[in-house]
């Protein structure tokens, strides 16, 4: 034998040595002073195995068929058990693969992670810090330990979060400028910290509880889907209505006819723009009954109103429209 790597360990023992030298092939026997070894490789110029317990200084030898070999030295020594004080982040999503820094003392070469009964794959290991990606695991609280040569670490809870799902969006319709308030419900919202409408970020969230929350829409276009991103990922198509659609604000280019009875009664053609989501007409502030035949065209029936000229509003989700002279003759 030439060489052990490395030349020293726990006193527990169950770390893996390497033995470097010649004519190993067939090794029956590795001795750590008077205690053998578990054999795990063997090729004619290397050996690894898993140490015994033991204490002090002891000679370490191989045997084969041929004989038995020289001895070198190896030193056991009391390995401080691993410690841990931080986990960052504290939750992550079901579905595993992000990554998780552990902070805290003794970490050096760290042999496994455990997320609950899962082992999570080590990415770096330093004495004071290990970063690792995280394993799936199923919505619930679990405890992350380190194992070393010293021993297991104390626990840290970590908590799985249930990916988020939106299920609808009130009012489902609004300005394309945005600035309105939209309630929007579904279920593992409590942990929201972002709300997207299509690829624009909301702003003004706000958590009411775990199956509601507010955010103020920013501007946009079109038809969008509202998204929720928690510890647990992002909120993906399923059931239910995400859905919301900015809308222009309504125009009125022309009244045909501009002037009526004050007795009302009289049959108006509104002609515009984005007129489909007409949600009131009214006539000096007056509401009037009324149709919408198309995103240009609404007929509305004026009502009784006394002799003068009022302004003739439209209004939908997007605001109000702008206002054009109706002029009411006397009966």
């Amino acid at each position: 034998m030439t060489a052990l790597s490395p030349s020293s360990g726990p006193t527990t023992g169950g770390n893996t040595v390497t033995i470097t030298g010649t004519n190993l092939t067939g090794a029956t026997q590795v001795l750590f002073g008077p205690t053998p070894a578990t054999i795990l490789t063997n090729t004619p110029t290397q050996i690894t195995v898993t140490a015994p317990p033991g204490t002090g200084t002891v000679n370490v030898t191989v045997t084969t068929p041929a004989g038995t070999s020289n001895s070198v030295p190896y030193t056991y020594a009391a390995v401080p058990a691993p410690t841990i004080t931080s986990l960052s982040p504290t939750n992550g999503p079901t579905t595993g693969g992000n990554t998780v820094t552990i902070t805290g003392t003794n970490l050096t070469g760290a042999t496994q992670v455990l997320f609950g009964p899962t082992p999570a794959t080590i990415l770096t290991n330093t004495p004071t810090q290990i970063t690792v990606t995280a394993p799936a695991g199923p919505p619930s609280v679990v405890n992350v330990t380190v194992t070393t040569a010293g021993g297991i670490s104390n626990p840290l809870s970590y908590i799985y979060v249930a990916a988020p799902i939106v299920i609808g969006v009130s009012p489902q319709f609004g300005p394309d400028t945005g600035g309105n308030s939209v309630t929007i419900t579904g279920s593992n919202l409590a942990l929201a910290s972002a709300v997207n409408f299509g690829p624009n970020p909301a702003t003004g969230l706000t958590v009411i509880s775990d199956n509601q929350l507010t955010a103020t829409a920013p501007p946009g276009t079109g038809t969008v889907v509202v998204t929720v991103t928690t510890p647990g990922g992002t909120s993906t198509l399923g059931p239910g209505n995400p859905y919301y659609t900015y809308l222009g604000a309504p125009v009125i280019n022309t009244l045909i006819p501009d002037t009526g009875s004050s007795l009302g009664g009289d049959s108006v053609t509104i002609n515009g723009a984005n007129l489909t989501y007409t949600d009131s007409v009214t006539f000096g502030g007056t509401p009037a009954s009324f149709s919408v035949l198309s995103d240009t065209l609404a007929v509305a029936t004026a009502p009784a109103h006394a002799a003068g000229t009022v302004g003739v509003q439209l209004h939908t989700p997007a605001g109000n429209s702008n206002t054009l002279p109706f002029t009411y003759d006397p009966a």
